[in-house]
């Protein structure tokens, strides 16, 4: 059992110095320990740790009981029992250190994810604000680039207002050219319609003169 407990206690120990350096080796006990802290991993280890506990209490509670026992007896110590009650004792306190140097694995794995985590997140942040400040602060050969762009820009902008003003030009004259030949087909329109009233008026007066001769030429044959 001893033998035992100073394994476990060693390899503890052992887990913990990987955690306190920087080395290849961290990162496979962390790997170790995240896939281990995953299905049923956890359970086993608490039950494990909750046997641990459960026969240091019990080897707690033997020595005390053996040593009240020898204080009612008031007999003399056996060496074979000072050696059983020590040996209880020492087990008693492996069990108790393997137990603390558990939970400092444990807080140490959590606090190891923790900064790894924290560090990603900073890392994104800082290339967050890089892009920002890349954006927002740009290089004298963008800014140039940019600057010939607008020119063109400008230019391409003033041609096509010339283009828009001779358009609008031609299109009020258009227009005005429009009106006026529209006006000049009222009027011809207008001398239309007089001509077709004085035609009418012709052919009024011509049938009337016809009926007249026709009447007194049919007089004078009578």
């Amino acid at each position: 059992m001893i033998q035992l407990l100073f394994g476990l206690i060693f390899a503890e120990m052992s887990l913990i110095v990987a955690f306190v350096f920087k080395t290849p080796l961290r990162k496979l006990v962390v790997m170790g320990l995240d896939r281990l802290k995953r299905g049923r991993g956890p359970i086993v280890v608490k039950t494990v740790a909750v046997t641990v506990f459960v026969l240091m209490v019990a080897t707690v509670y033997n020595v005390v009981a053996m040593q009240k026992r020898w204080i009612q007896d008031e007999a003399e110590v056996n060496p074979t029992d000072q050696v059983i009650v020590a040996k209880r004792l020492l087990e008693a306190s492996l069990m108790g250190f393997s137990l603390f140097l558990a939970l400092m694995v444990d807080r140490l794995h959590h606090y190891i994810r923790e900064l790894r985590i924290r560090r990603k997140s900073a890392e994104a942040v800082k290339k967050q604000n890089r892009v920002f400040d890349d954006n927002r602060s740009p290089a004298p050969e963008e800014i140039k680039v940019l600057e010939d762009e607008m020119s063109k820009l400008r230019g391409m902008i003033g041609r096509l207002e010339k283009h828009l003003a001779e358009k609008s030009k031609e299109a009020s004259s258009a227009e005005a050219n429009a009106t006026a030949l529209k006006k000049q087909s009222e009027g011809f329109l207008l001398e239309y319609d007089r001509l077709l009233e004085e035609n009418q008026n012709l052919r009024s007066q011509l049938q009337s003169l016809d009926r007249q001769f026709s009447f007194s030429d049919s007089k004078k044959v009578m």
